[in-house]
């Protein structure tokens, strides 16, 4: 049951570490509205702050992994099981605050960008069980 537990965790961090990019990226209009910045203030922001949960969420992730999975094949499940509590997650997000503004509907571009992203995604969180996890491998060897 525990490592049930650390896996749901451990895929609840992988979601987030993709949906607070993904909202920044669909909700840019909206952040220049709200915010009264400019668009270039708001995109160079959230560029920024992709950028930071990229690098603190794969810092978090792979220590967490090393020391959580200790030898599991367990941890790869979460490249599947991310994808649950991202969609939850998403509609949460849009059911909370929803569009009300036309001005504020994200660019069809926006779209194209999101699909690459959610379908590389799972590559990406395969590479980090991996690498985490044959690092422990290797270490135990």
């Amino acid at each position: 049951m525990n490592h049930f537990i650390k896996i749901n965790v451990l895929s609840i961090i992988y979601a987030l570490m993709i949906l607070i990019p993904v909202e920044l990226m669909v909700n840019v209009y909206r952040l220049t509205r709200l915010t009264g910045f400019e668009m270039d203030t708001v995109q160079n922001v959230s560029g920024f702050m992709t950028g930071v949960v990229v690098i603190l969420g794969t810092v978090i992730i792979h220590f967490l992994t090393k020391k959580w999975m200790v030898g599991r094949k367990a941890a790869y499940w979460t490249s599947v099981l991310w994808f649950p509590y991202f969609l939850l997650s998403a509609f949460i997000i849009a059911f909370l605050f929803p569009v009300t503004n036309g001005g504020d509907a994200p660019n069809p571009a926006t779209g194209l960008v999101m699909i690459g992203a959610l379908v590389s995604y799972p590559f990406y969180v395969l590479v980090m069980n991996f690498l985490s996890l044959e690092e422990d491998r290797i270490q135990v060897e």
